[in-house]
């Protein structure tokens, strides 16, 4: 529909995913062994036929660039685009986005050129798939200015999230953002009903930071200074405007910290994952990089999964994700490892010239063992190292080569370490 506008908001520094954002943008993130976390919202996009896509950030935006422009290039007859908005300085603006609201603000002279009707913001890091055509029907039928989508969420989840208060026709009446586990929130109790699975305790309405605006309520509601959708924009549209809910039922999940991040890789190699690639009607798209199938010489895969142009030789691999040109030496063993694999695979002279500078090649090296870790890409780990193998209590802190976070080891991109090296 070329009267929509999809805005993709990128997020700010993404310090709860440090240190996997110290060299990207958090929807840039590796996720799934083969994509990026924007992938997610542009799919659903795709999938929706909304094909005019802005994605707002400004850290660290390199990778997302060329992951974009590698990745999203439509025909001229569809009109489509997926285009990448940077914080940039203008006679009217000179600052950085000061919050999601005020990114796009920032950015009218960008959005107003296509003249949207509509415009529906997502956010970059959430793990996801919604009919937003439906989504975009029901807010058009039901007269709201605003519609705010919603899930079904437990008292304890709710302490993080945007919560909400809906009459019988859906629309909202009270909004609260992040309320805390010590605050009284039972007069926000929503109607069992309302939700698929009733056996589950999901008694609050929480709000997935995904929004439809009608054009003109966009730039009414940010004609001010307000900053955050969330904190101010929306708590104030409630009480001038017409702002509908639209329950959600299926799966959703907000890759906000390590620990989440890491339990929600994890979860997609269990025998049925709640988020499920494997639908050929309404696909996750990524990057093509025409890389070969993986080769398994003589391994052990219980319940992991393998990206493409791996070559894993003589090796256990026990529930775990193996990320793109990944190159496992014999002897080695994971368990509960997120590798996320390498950008490039090193020539016959490169790996000469490692082993004269006895730098360990890109990849595992033979012997390694590995439990309950993040390896980010490019990482050359040498013949016998040893990476949470004590089943010991770790503290969270910067290790120089290494961090822990969420009681996690992560090792950051393009590290080296040594033959020998323990963690």
């Amino acid at each position: 529909m070329s009267d929509v506008l999809s805005i993709i908001l990128g997020g700010g520094k993404g310090t709860r995913l440090f240190p996997l954002t110290q060299f990207r943008s958090k929807p840039a993130v590796p996720f799934g062994g083969k994509y990026r976390l924007v992938d997610i919202p542009i799919s659903n996009c795709i999938n929706a036929n909304l094909r005019q896509i802005y994605i707002v950030t400004q850290f660290n935006s390199a990778s997302l660039h060329l992951h974009i422009g590698q990745t999203y290039i439509f025909d001229s007859f569809s009109h489509g685009f997926v285009e990448l908005l940077a914080a940039e300085q203008t006679f009217e603006h000179s600052g950085w986005y000061e919050g999601t609201a005020d990114a796009v603000r920032k950015n009218f002279s960008h959005f107003r050129t296509q003249n949207p009707s509509y415009y529906i913001i997502l956010s970059g890091d959430q793990l996801y798939r919604m009919d937003l055509q439906d989504l975009l029907k029901k807010h058009i039928s039901s007269g709201a200015a605003i519609t705010i989508a919603c899930t079904g969420v437990s008292r304890d989840s709710a302490s993080g999230l945007g919560i909400l208060k809906a009459d019988k026709n859906n629309q909202i009446t009270e909004f609260m953002e992040k309320p805390g586990p010590s605050k009284d929130i039972s007069n926000f109790k929503a109607p069992q009903e309302l939700f698929k699975d009733k056996s589950k305790d999901d008694n609050y309405l929480g709000s997935m930071g995904i929004y439809v605006f009608n054009s003109k309520a966009m730039e009414d509601c940010l004609a001010n200074d307000l900053t955050d959708f969330g904190k101010e924009v929306i708590p104030s549209a409630i009480s001038k405007l017409k702002v509908n809910a639209y329950i959600f039922n299926g799966y959703w999940e907000d890759i906000g910290t390590i620990r989440n991040f890491y339990e929600t890789n994890l979860e997609l190699t269990t025998l049925k994952p709640r988020f499920d690639f494997y639908d050929e009607h309404k696909p996750i798209y990524t990057h093509m990089r025409n890389l070969p199938p993986s080769k398994m010489n003589f391994s052990n895969m219980n319940q992991s999964i393998a990206s493409e142009g791996c070559i894993i030789t003589n090796a256990n691999i026990t529930n775990s994700i193996v990320g793109i040109r990944t190159l496992i030496e014999s002897g080695s063993s994971l368990n509960g490892v997120i590798c996320m694999g390498a950008d490039y695979y090193e020539t016959e002279v490169q790996k000469a010239q490692n082993a004269e500078a006895r730098v360990p090649n890109v990849g595992i090296g033979r012997g390694v063992i590995i439990k309950g870790a993040i390896i980010d890409k490019n990482v050359c780990i040498g013949e016998g190292c040893r990476i949470g193998v004590d089943d010991i209590k770790r503290s969270d802190g910067n290790y120089g080569y290494y961090y822990i976070v969420d009681g996690i080891i992560v090792i950051p991109k393009n590290t080296i370490l040594y033959p020998g090296t323990v963690i």
